[in-house]
């Protein structure tokens, strides 16, 4: 199995509330702003386990019997199904091909009807919890520019653990999302 992004999320903090947040005049460390903004938005979303602004994702994966559950969560729309068969060989399907089931959680679950001789299928698909930076709830906005000045303080000192500060874990504890198992 293999999810990418296809395009990089907009961060729901933007440059400049996160210079604001750390008291920075000079744009001069604008660079690392934007890495710290990128660094504390990842953590949060492995945090949750949900994208946090809606973006696409193309996922493969393995054809087997029953329906396969898509990695990425809160699913929005399925907009791609293509089979991939051994030797190259590629088929687009048509809606009425395959079933999506979206769950009230955002989890999907794809039911191809007849796979045929393929071996894998390559899923386009939009996820994320909201249509824009805008749309994300203020508390995991919140823990964001915490975990950035967060991230900010410890640069260089090699502290820092395996888990975001409890702090910032209690704001955005109520939108995390674990998935049980990893049966596909």
């Amino acid at each position: 199995m293999m999810t990418t992004s296809l395009l990089p999320g907009e961060a729901p903090v933007s440059l400049e509330e996160a210079r604001r947040w750390l008291r920075m005049g000079a744009a001069i460390d604008d660079d690392v702003v934007t890495g710290l903004i990128g660094a504390a938005t990842n953590i949060c979303e492995a945090f949750v386990g949900q994208w946090l602004v809606v973006r696409g994702a193309e996922e493969i994966l393995p054809i087997g019997s029953g329906a396969l559950r898509l990695a990425v969560r809160p699913v929005v729309a399925v907009d791609t199904v293509t089979l991939m068969i051994e030797g190259g060989g590629e088929t687009a399907l048509a809606a009425e091909d395959y079933r999506v089931t979206i769950g009230r959680d955002g989890d999907a679950r794809l039911t191809i009807h007849r796979p045929g001789a393929a071996a894998r299928v390559r899923v386009g698909y939009r996820a994320g919890m909201a249509p824009g930076p805008g749309g994300v709830p203020d508390a995991i906005r919140q823990g964001i520019m915490r975990m950035i000045q967060y991230l900010h303080d410890a640069r260089g000192d090699g502290s820092g653990g395996d888990a975001p500060p409890a702090m910032i874990a209690a704001l955005w504890h109520p939108w995390r999302r674990l998935m049980l198992g990893s049966a596909r």
